[in-house]
């Protein structure tokens, strides 16, 4: 009996130090073995605004929805001042536009998001999983140095819902994995966190930290699932800010170069299949592509947003004009073909991502598409995803080699007088302007000088 007694204590002693080891060692991964073949994701959604497109998002029955960041709006903007002693736009700007929300304000911003009847009801059905960006992360365009970010951190995954044992409470930022699905069928979903551990713009750092970078290492070299999801919050492929400045600058890992390039190399050495991007924050929907990173098409769909969108901010007269800027901008990575609404083959107006699987077709098929507010859609690719298997490919020599390819050409590497072509317009414009206002001048300085003199030849 003493002896059993004893055998039965030692048991229970190993086992629960395995479990224990078990439980301390498990990756920040959550699995579900349940079949997916319908996820949708979006950005940006102003939670004092309208959101009627929750009511496409429904209809569409996504099992999954990701939240890329912008989730709320929570740091507060101040007034626009081009005069006076603070000035926070114009060329001689001498102060932010953003300041930092209380505590207190980001958690009632929080609340009425996710009391939102629409979202409510996608939450009944619906699995709900996301990363951040800038405003909910709790200012404008912020990186590392923010103080706010642990507290922010907090509330954000409890908008989610994260369980309180989460090892996304323990560590330093929001980064996270979910794999979903059966054996042969399964779906990985890696959301990254580009703001908790993000050098400053312009210092060409770092953007996810070496203890992220490490844990997206591990990620990646783990085991092969027939789809890898990859969200950023910000572009990773399209970096129209090399073709839009100096008039207006947007957030993307192009800006960062050795840093995307350090991605691109970890995904071609990691010979991982099925492999896209989706991602936010530039207030308009468009899909782009790279040839170059992993050999074979390398997608980035990017949704944004739930209500903010650069042709709401301009009077309706006035889209046709947003519309013609976005076709004149050079976008060498756009995907552009029949399936877009709008010749630039970028929508401006509130949307969606939208992703299916087809697992029963033969070849499997990724329909990737952006949707409206009405569930269409408005710019699409198919995929087979025999198409997006790896290869033997060195990505430094591709890059190299390929960079004049369709598809491989980077904004950057454009012939100024194309890359530029935005801002030589508007300066000739401007230039035209100021031409015929000196004109207008001249011809009222003449009238106004032969009037007297025609009165006193009367």
């Amino acid at each position: 009996m003493g002896l059993g007694l004893k055998w039965w204590c030692w048991w229970l002693t190993v086992t629960a130090v395995g479990v224990g080891v078990v439980v301390r060692g498990a990756p920040s991964e959550t699995k579900n073995n349940n079949l997916v073949s319908r996820i949708a994701f979006g950005s940006c959604a102003n939670q004092s605004a309208p959101q009627p497109i929750w009511d496409a998002i429904i209809k569409f029955d996504p099992q999954v929805f990701i939240w890329l960041g912008d989730n709320i709006y929570g740091d507060i903007r101040l007034p626009n001042k081009l005069f006076g002693r603070k000035r926070n736009i114009g060329p001689w700007k001498n102060t932010e536009r953003f300041v930092p929300a209380s505590e207190q304000e980001m958690k009632s911003k929080y609340e009425k998001a996710k009391s939102n009847p629409g979202y409510s009801r996608l939450r009944q059905k619906t699995k709900v999983i996301g990363t951040w960006d800038d405003h909910d992360y709790g200012l404008n365009d912020a990186g590392k140095e923010f103080a706010g970010k642990i507290t922010n951190q907090r509330l954000m995954l409890d908008f989610l819902d994260e369980p309180h044992d989460s090892p996304r409470r323990k560590q330093a930022g929001v980064y996270a994995s979910y794999t979903f699905g059966p054996t042969g069928r399964q779906i990985k979903v890696i959301l990254l966190d580009t703001r908790y551990h993000r050098d400053p713009l312009r210092s060409d750092g770092s953007i996810l930290g070496s203890s992220q970078w490490t844990w997206l290492e591990q990620e990646l070299h783990g085991s092969p699932t027939a789809v890898t999801i990859i969200g950023s919050s910000i572009q990773v492929i399209s970096n129209l800010s090399a073709t839009t400045g100096p008039f207006f600058y947007m957030e993307s890992w192009g800006r960062f170069p050795k840093e995307r390039d350090r991605l691109f190399k970890l995904l071609a050495d990691s010979k991982r299949g099925g492999v896209f991007f989706i991602s936010g924050d530039v207030h308009f929907g468009e899909i782009t592509r790279y040839d170059c990173a992993t050999g074979y098409p390398l997608y980035d769909v990017t949704a944004s947003g739930i209500t903010q969108a650069v042709e709401k901010v301009v009077p309706t007269p006035l889209h046709f004009f947003v519309r013609f800027l976005a076709w004149l901008t050079p976008a060498t990575l756009r995907v552009m073909d029949g399936n877009c609404r709008r010749k630039s083959c970028t929508y401006g107006m509130p949307n969606f991502g939208a992703i299916e699987i087809d697992w029963d077709a033969n070849p499997m098929t990724l329909k990737l598409q952006v949707r409206d507010t009405d569930g269409n859609p408005v710019v699409g690719v198919n995929a087979p995803l025999p198409e997006l298997q790896a290869r033997n490919f060195n990505y430094v020599t591709s890059s190299k080699i390929g960079k004049h390819q369709k598809h491989c050409y980077l904004e950057i590497n454009q012939p100024c007088i194309v890359r530029y072509r935005l801002a030589i317009l508007a300066y000739c414009a401007l230039a035209v302007l100021i031409l015929a206002m000196m004109g207008v001048i001249w011809l009222c300085t003449l009238c106004c000088c032969r009037c007297p003199l025609k009165k006193k030849r009367d």
